[in-house]
């Protein structure tokens, strides 16, 4: 063999294995390649929905963030109008108490008033009687004077 038939060989060869690889070798490589480009890019889709739908999200979060925090106010606010009608309703009735408790002493205090009245003008008389003992120099009987010491009691 000489060297161009060797060439000749050579180049045969390689026009042999170009053929292959280009029938057999090249389509599941250039298949593959397109199966990877496409899963790369599916990716990188997938990344932008995803970072488009953490936006979304996050955007979603602040409004229910503010919403809780106005139910929240709306309900402190409720709190307090509550606590201050609690508070008012009980000065309500501690006053409504106190009257009452000072009417009851008021009332208490006039009926020992009386009675202290009633008292002194029964030792007024039993002074009265004592005293007209005294200047009569006899016993005066309180029974059978009874409707003048009455009287005498009704003047005091």
């Amino acid at each position: 063999m000489n060297l161009n038939q060797t060439m000749w060989y050579q180049a045969g060869v390689f026009f042999i294995l170009a053929l292959f690889t280009m029938k057999f070798v090249w389509p599941p490589l250039i298949g593959a390649i397109d199966a990877r480009m496409k899963k790369i890019a599916d990716g990188l889709s997938a990344a932008d929905q995803g970072q488009a739908a953490m936006k979304e999200a996050e955007k979603k979060i602040q409004l229910e963030l503010a919403a809780a925090h106005d139910k929240g106010m709306t309900q402190i606010a409720n709190a307090e109008k509550r606590g201050q009608l609690i508070v008012e309703e009980a000065k309500n009735a501690a006053n409504a108490e106190a009257a009452r408790i000072i009417a009851a002493a008021q009332a208490e205090a006039a009926n020992q008033v009386t009675k202290a009245r009633e008292e002194l003008r029964d030792q007024v008389a039993v002074l009265a009687v004592k005293g007209a003992e005294q200047i009569l120099k006899r016993e005066v009987n309180a029974s059978a004077h009874a409707d003048l010491l009455n009287q005498l009691k009704t003047e005091l």
